[in-house]
């Protein structure tokens, strides 16, 4: 090699080097990350958000099979009157384990899925801020999930399954009431569940404020990211207001402390406060993630933006705050006085203020719009209406007297079901429906989907509209049966047909699922492109399915709906035109020298440890000196976890490829201004000509 004019001239021949040693195959031992990425270990040990979020999904409509059977028990226990399909102590835990399942194991970790696949994409992220403790809130999630079911089996059918309904009072959860092992799995299900929502609230908060793609302020983030982000702000104050109240419930029946022991001279209405403080937050933890989707589907399927984004998203950080105000209406006949019934009437009037900005603007948006009544357009516009009934029968409970009335008949299971069901259950299976194809690479059945939703809709409808009908009757909540003169025989056996059409319509969507899935790889697979719906957000910029990287190359977001603006623009007339085809646009997936964190073993196994720890608390603190030690173990694999392994094929990390461990990168690097902390290629380009590289 030689220097002329300060100029460095290549080598007329490659230089050869002597191999080195090979590297063992696991030269860390127990510490070697996994290296798969197919097969079915491969999604054990997952770190990616997508891959995680699936999982998630497929949780949740399993234990939504769980819920829905423990529904269709209730419905035939009360289909007649005097019923003994099963018997009053097994139909408390059925109530009460379907109440558990639906709202801990169903609609949060289904909103959960949505949260942990679209969070990143949407913007503009390569993953969330700490892959691991993602990957660990999921199996935390399933230990406590599958914790809280084993106990409908455990010792006997529905014979230590909670009991005590799903906001378990007090005194009526302590050993004197609930003798059995229910109401521990209860607490320590539910705590263990706690601290997985909490870890991922954390991760995916910090994945919003820091990872934003360049030039994406946080009025330029669609709706969707904003109300998860509201969400995850939700469970972060409210989880550890239930988590109290459980550990004092736990050291009350397993260590005979007196917290809710009234003779012992506790406040019988502790219990109640700590519950409804978090649990009415809990309610909009649940709906939000709905309201985001709907915010996503209407303006696609109206060819219009969203009316009103500054007040959608403003109305949607006043629920959050104003939901903290309102849980005393759940207290009105608990004798907490008439200036507190009085002052939280006022409050549960006002809440339903920003409620109505958002059904108003979803309304505007499809006020000449050009619709397109597509599978998740349908679902959509089902929640903007269920939802209006289950807020207008929500309202009546602001009038005291009323509420008085109301409280512990079914008027208030039919208006809690209409807002979680007509709601949120709703908004997430139009959800399913309308990201299918980003994340499996092709559609569901239309004809099938449309067909699902109408027989859901009916059998809904007819479920839960009669209840109104009971509740002004006078029939309770919570009881086993009644007597035929009661006059509630005809509208129970209506509820009871319609509940077992719903069952129907879930049946349509998993078959819809399976005929879907046959069908396209009987095609060959056909590619779904990256942009089937012609929709707004930057998820739908890359390919479908999502590659492994998200995207190719950071996006310079300069404007709200920043993808839709790069397909149209406006003709000299003002007109509407396309101004670039997806192909142009969209990233096809083909960069693969992109640095992504490697997947782990020890999330899982932490996850297993945890349960191991609730059934040792349940049943022998041997058992849980055991999971702790395998705790103990599992975080100090974790911490000894190398950030990337040597085996691995080279383009994975631990989200630090800068060489000062930041992982904010800098403006001129690969990664950006954007604090994804992946670089965007493994490998440094070399200069084009002999010249280009001059010595300084």
């Amino acid at each position: 090699m030689t220097v002329t004019d300060r100029t460095i001239t290549a080598p007329e021949e490659t230089l050869a080097l002597p191999a080195g040693p090979a590297i063992a195959h696991r030269p860390l031992g127990v510490f070697t990350r996994p290296q798969g990425s197919e097969g079915w270990r491969s999604w054990l040990f997952t770190v990616d958000h997508k891959r995680i979020g699936i999982m998630y999904g497929a949780a949740a409509l399993f234990f939504f099979l769980v819920g829905g059977a423990e529904a269709l028990f209730i419905r035939l226990q009360l289909a007649t009157p005097n019923g003994s399909v099963i018997g009053a102590g097994t139909y408390n835990g059925v109530f009460t384990m379907h109440g558990v399942t639906m709202v801990f194991l169903v609609i949060m970790p289904m909103a959960a899925a949505f949260a942990n696949y679209l969070l990143p994409l949407q913007v503009g992220a390569r993953d969330v801020a700490f892959p691991r403790l993602n990957a660990f809130s999921f199996w935390c999630f399933l230990a406590g999930g599958l914790l809280l079911t084993s106990s409908i089996l455990v010792g006997g059918w529905f014979q230590n399954a909670p009991d005590g309904g799903w906001f378990a009072y007090a005194p009526n959860t302590g050993l004197l009431f609930s003798p059995s092992k229910g109401i521990d799995f209860y607490a320590v299900g539910l705590q263990i569940l706690g601290i997985a929502s909490l870890v991922s609230a954390i991760n995916l908060i910090v994945t919003v404020l820091n990872m934003r793609t360049p030039g994406m302020s946080f009025f330029r983030m669609p709706v969707l990211t904003w109300m998860l982000l509201i969400t995850q702000f939700l469970l972060l104050f409210a989880l550890p207001v239930i988590t109290v109240a459980l550990f004092l419930l736990m050291f009350d029946r397993l260590w005979d402390a007196n917290f809710f022991n009234v003779e012992a001279g506790a406040d019988p209405l502790l219990w109640q406060h700590l519950f409804w403080i978090f649990g009415h937050p809990e309610v909009y933890i649940l709906i939000l993630p709905a309201f985001g989707i709907v915010s996503e589907i209407i303006p696609t399927f109206s060819r219009k933006p969203l009316f009103g984004y500054h007040f959608m998203v403003a109305s949607g950080i006043a629920i959050g705050f104003m939901g903290w105000g309102v849980w005393a209406h759940h207290m009105f006949t608990s004798g907490v006085g008439p200036l507190s019934v009085a002052a939280f009437s006022v409050s549960t009037m006002f809440i339903a203020v920003p409620t109505g900005v958002k059904i108003l603007n979803w309304l505007a948006t499809m006020y000449r719009g050009r619709l397109r009544f597509t599978t998740p357009m349908l679902y959509a516009v089902g929640v903007v209406s269920m939802f209006t009934i289950g807020g207008l029968s929500g309202v009546t409970h602001a009038i005291a007297p009323s509420d008085t009335q109301q409280t512990d008949t079914y008027y208030i299971v039919a208006h809690f079901h209409y807002v979680i069901f007509g709601g949120a259950l709703l908004g997430l299976f139009g959800g399913f429906y309308y990201w299918w194809p980003k994340a499996f690479g092709y559609k569901l059945s239309e004809a099938w989907g449309k067909a699902s939703f109408w027989v859901m809709l009916i059998g809904f409808n007819f479920t839960f509209g009669p209840m109104h009908i009971l509740g002004l009757q006078g029939m309770s909540r919570r009881i086993a049966t009644y007597r035929a003169d009661e006059g509630f025989a005809l509208w129970n056996m209506v509820a009871t047909i319609g509940a077992f059409v719903i069952a129907v319509g879930v049946a349509m969507f998993f078959w819809n699922v399976y005929v879907s899935t046959r069908n396209w790889r009987r095609a060959g697979r056909p590619d779904v492109g990256p942009d089937p719906w012609d929709a707004r957000g930057l998820e739908w910029m890359t390919a479908s399915p999502v590659p492994e990287h998200n995207f190719d190359e950071d996006i310079q977001v300069d404007r709200l709906d920043h993808f839709w603006h790069r397909k149209y623009g406006k003709d000299e007339s003002g007109r509407v035109v396309r101004a670039a085809p997806t192909s142009e646009i969209a990233h096809d997936g083909s960069n693969t020298n992109v640095h992504l964190p490697s997947p782990s073993y020890w999330p899982i196994v932490l996850g297993g440890g945890i349960l191991l720890v609730g059934y040792g608390i349940i049943y022998n603190l041997w058992l849980a000196a055991a999971g702790l030690v395998f705790l103990i173990g599992a975080i100090y694999g974790w911490i000894l976890e190398p950030a990337d392994d040597p085996d691995a094929a080279g383009h994975h990390d631990d989200h630090h490829d800068d060489d000062d461990g930041d992982d904010h990168g800098d403006p001129d690097s690969n990664g950006g201004p954007s604090g994804n902390g992946e670089s965007a290629s493994a490998e440094t380009e070399e200069p084009e000509t002999e010249e280009a590289a001059t010595v300084g």
